[in-house]
């Protein structure tokens, strides 16, 4: 799905500034899901109002340049639902994390482990993230909460498997792994 479709949807819920929508992606019941930068949401927006998708309007602000506030067209409304009908692509994975752990054997003592605690101390951020969300008035349809729900299954789940088997990564040491092969 590109930038233009999640834009799209993201109006679904209302009116939004491109600043708005890229809080979303930050903040807001995007984050973690999509990633999108200023660089990528206002041409997207622009070609989405060429292409009648969008109608931007601009808003007066005291003392700053006039805002453009998006609201989703019928037709927009029509093509996103065409696009979500189209079926998901797999979902793309980036991780400089794991990144790290298949390489942890190159890394100095320790390095590794603290990763290890690290990521588990996002998990547990990202888990007070989504359970606060879900108490947001807007996340309380029964969609919103499978995906809240399923994000978050699988960052517990993450979190049990890190602790569980962390063990396999002190295994991958420079030391240990010549031990090993001595």
């Amino acid at each position: 799905m590109d930038i233009r479709t999640v834009c799209l949807g993201l109006l679904t819920f209302g009116e939004a500034t491109g600043y708005e929508i890229k809080k979303l992606f930050e903040d807001g019941c995007f984050a973690g899901v999509f990633d999108a930068s200023f660089g990528s949401i206002y041409p997207a927006l622009t070609r989405l109002a060429e292409e009648g998708f969008v109608h931007g309007r601009a808003e007066a602000q005291e003392g700053r340049p006039d805002k453009k506030v998006y609201s989703i067209t019928e037709r927009g409304r029509a093509y996103f639902i065409q696009e979500l009908s189209r079926g998901v692509a797999p979902d793309h994975v980036r991780s400089e994390f794991l990144i790290a752990m298949i390489f942890a054997h190159l890394l100095p003592g320790g390095i590794a482990d603290a990763y290890v605690d690290e990521r588990i101390a996002e998990c547990r951020k990202a888990i007070d993230f989504l359970n606060e969300t879900a108490q947001s008035p807007h996340t309380r349809i029964p969609n919103m909460q499978f995906t809240i729900g399923l994000g978050l299954a699988t960052t517990r789940a993450a979190i049990a498997y890190m602790e569980a088997n962390r063990h396999l990564i002190d295994d991958t040491t420079p030391a240990r792994l010549g031990a090993a092969t001595a």
